[in-house]
């Protein structure tokens, strides 16, 4: 993934036969659970994953899960009604990412896009970055915050914001994980990555 924009170029990217094709080689590996560890369907629609996934486990026979799709399990797990949105992304993409929640249910109440489209300079983005606007958000009480992105570096930032504001925080790459532990019966993790994996 190179570039994040509401184009067809950058939406070629995310092809279900591409994801196919490298699911098959990580089948080899004889792993429990594969993951697409992508936020796109958060603007193309969960839809799409869901067409991933079933092209995945028709393919290998492997359960399989997205980040989106895992964000809506937890969301749906928890009773999370209302979130925070933290995205390194341009407005408009965020703006589709809250249509997107809004039809599965997930109300918006706030969300801060850092004006980002190449997928490398997201990982570039520090704390001091994420967190003036990760308080912001959560003086509005939502249910949770989500920092949307992969490559985004909102793990390390988790335990502290909850902490701090009584909010949940939900970084991609760990609900990801958690969804994967689930579907692999494995047990969860350390509470430093934040309550969701404790």
């Amino acid at each position: 993934m190179t570039r994040i924009a509401l184009d067809s170029g950058s939406d070629r990217q995310f092809d279900v036969e591409g994801m196919r094709r490298a699911a098959e080689l990580l089948a080899t590996a004889n792993v429990d659970v594969i993951a697409w560890n992508g936020t796109s369907g958060s603007w193309l629609g969960p839809q799409h994953d869901r067409e991933i996934v079933a092209e995945i486990t028709a393919a290998t026979g492997i359960p399989a899960t997205t980040s989106t799709l895992a964000y809506l399990d937890a969301f749906r797990e928890f009773g999370t009604e209302t979130v925070g949105l933290v995205t390194p992304y341009t407005a408009d993409v965020n703006l589709e990412v809250v249509a997107r929640y809004a039809a599965e249910g997930v109300r918006v109440c706030g969300h801060r896009a850092l004006g980002l489209s190449d997928n490398e300079s997201f990982a570039r983005v520090g704390r001091e970055e994420l967190l003036p606007g990760s308080l912001e958000l959560a003086a509005e009480r939502p249910d949770a915050l989500v920092y949307l992105c992969t490559n985004l570096y909102g793990a390390p930032l988790v335990a502290d914001v909850e902490e701090r504001t009584g909010v949940a925080a939900l970084d991609s790459v760990a609900v990801t994980l958690w969804r994967c532990l689930q579907l692999a019966g494995a047990p969860l993790l350390d509470p430093r990555w934040g309550k969701l994996l404790a």
